[in-house]
């Protein structure tokens, strides 16, 4: 999320050029995806980039000289993820056999322990992080009713681009105070206030166009917790890159960076709405 200070850093406006034109294709594509397509085909977009976000947060873990468990961390992660986003479709819970696979795994390690107790935390960590996360974000599409699936996904994606964007302007016009300047210096205490009301607005106009059973004060507040949660995902992702001393996660795409830098308000917003239709069914 782009809290930035009041005075415009130098790349400002090429930056954003690169933002609104990737926007501009990614934005059109992903809405076609979630209101023409079928509920599977919206998973399988998800479960794809989370497997690219995946790599890139296995990538973080070998700049800081730890070995990432790739296969049983698949394996966790799929378990995890299907257990959330399908959960009558999965059957019996998988979270058993995928965590004795990821402790086998570490066993085998055994010879350098210093490095492999390290290893399978922080695999683990990565996993649950995209696995149960990224399975929220996939279960607003397909939780009943299925026919309010694509409103659900829609109202996710306004929250946090109203709220990214919202933030990324009040935060270069007037923002001073610093928001967290140990994980972020850009971000400013303005710019989150810009940012919270970038995500009421939006929670309020899908309400008006596609979810007209929530009242007001609800959207409002969903728009205020969302918008809330997907603040801190940004936050943490940049935990995660200052502590492997990278900028961005990846370059998928131009000006946004890469795959886990896209997904990680939204993965952070996600739960909340997962929660909220998951108790309205």
């Amino acid at each position: 999320m782009s809290v930035g200070s009041g005075s415009r850093p130098p790349g400002f406006l090429a930056n954003l050029l690169r933002r609104l034109a990737t926007s501009a294709i990614a934005l059109p594509l992903l809405l076609g995806i979630v209101f023409l397509g079928p509920p599977a085909g919206f998973v399988s977009l998800v479960v794809v980039v989370l497997l690219l976000a995946l790599f890139e947060l296995f990538a973080l873990l070998r700049a800081r000289d730890l070995e990432p468990m790739v296969v049983p961390g698949f394996l966790v992660g799929g378990a995890i993820f299907s257990s959330v986003a399908l959960p009558e479709w999965s059957g019996a819970p998988l979270w058993p056999f995928a965590t004795l696979v990821l402790l086998v795994t570490t066993l085998r390690r055994a010879a350098v322990p210093a490095r492999a107790i390290p290893s399978a935390a922080a695999t683990l960590l990565g996993v649950t992080y995209l696995g149960a996360l990224g399975g929220a974000l996939a279960g607003l599409r397909v939780l009943e009713p299925l026919q309010d699936g694509a409103w659900r996904v829609t109202m996710l994606l306004a929250v946090i681009m109203g709220s990214d964007t919202m933030a990324f302007f009040v935060g270069h016009a007037v923002g001073r105070h610093r928001l967290a300047p140990a994980l972020s210096p850009g971000k400013t205490v303005e710019g989150a206030f810009g940012g919270l009301l970038g995500g009421v607005l939006g929670a309020l106009a899908v309400r008006q166009l596609g979810l007209g059973a929530i009242s007001v004060p609800a959207a409002v507040l969903l728009g205020l917790l969302v918008a809330g949660a997907g603040m801190l995902g940004d936050l943490f992702e940049s935990l995660l890159k200052r502590w492997a001393g990278v900028k961005d996660s990846g370059a998928l795409f131009p000006g946004h960076g890469g795959a886990l830098d896209r997904l990680d308000s939204l993965l952070f917003g996600a739960p909340v709405l997962y929660y909220f239709f998951f108790h309205l069914r």
